[in-house]
């Protein structure tokens, strides 16, 4: 059996690296849009004075939106040359450190002393979360998860921010106290459902699907699992625990 799933990994990635004219094309291009959207996250963090919990999530929601993109147009091979691109900067932005434009508008302050820590994790979170649902799952199915975790994750934490009111603790380990919001959660349930619907629709454009064909029952129960999911998970793990289980959902339910 371990030799069976060592045998599964190897050809997961043999097979699905692309060819050396795309990556001399790709990559560059890939650095260039996560640096640039890096950023811009940083200039509105530094020149427009927004709260790091934005800008962080400017970019956060930036790479997921343009992985969904780049697997539906070019394949699993194409996203591993975004994601090679993306890690390049993250490295860069970890080396120049504290003060800089890059870093800081990802490196949330709350996070002190671990700053680098939390901006670490999140990274290995979606890095393991995106090859397992692409490992275990169709690829339609791990972009359900990229788009979850996109938008879900996107949009929660700035509204909890601003319009956080009822407050709950997460599990941390790291020492780190974090807290999550009722107000935060209902947006994941919200994107949640409507990252599904839109997964489905891309999925069935072409096919004869119609109002009546959508299982809309599924795609709510769905986005609540998510919420629950997304509450419970330790704090810089959603990235990891919201794409497995969104690629797993739409998988068993929606395909």
């Amino acid at each position: 059996m371990l030799t069976s799933l060592i045998s599964g990994i190897f050809h997961f990635f043999w097979d699905n690296i692309p060819d050396i004219s795309f990556i001399v094309k790709a990559l560059p291009l890939s650095i260039l849009y996560a640096g640039l959207a890096l950023l811009f996250a940083g200039y509105c963090k530094k020149k427009l004075h927004w709260r790091t919990g934005i800008t962080r999530k400017i970019f956060h929601f930036s790479i997921f939106f343009c992985a969904v993109i780049v697997q539906y147009a070019f394949g699993l091979g194409g996203t591993f040359v975004f994601g090679w691109g993306v890690s390049l900067v993250l490295i860069y932005t970890i080396w120049k450190g504290a003060s800089n434009i890059l870093y800081e508008a990802i490196a949330r302050e709350k996070d002190a002393p671990k700053r680098t820590w939390f901006i670490i994790m999140p990274y290995l979170a979606t890095l393991f979360g995106g090859l397992a649902a692409n490992f275990f799952f169709a690829p339609i199915a791990a972009m359900a998860g990229y788009l979850i975790t996109g938008i879900a994750d996107a949009i929660a934490e700035p509204i909890g921010t601003r319009w956080g009111r009822h407050k709950y603790n997460v599990p941390t380990a790291r020492g780190v106290v974090s807290q999550r919001s009722i107000e935060g959660s209902t947006a994941v349930f919200c994107a949640s459902a409507i990252s599904f619907f839109c997964i489905f629709f891309i999925r069935n454009t072409g096919l004869g699907c119609n109002a009546i064909d959508t299982p809309y029952i599924q795609i709510i129960a769905g986005a609540f699992i998510i919420t629950l999911i997304e509450a419970i998970s330790p704090h810089g793990w959603d990235n990891f625990t919201t794409q497995v289980a969104g690629a797993a959902l739409f998988s068993w339910w929606m395909m």
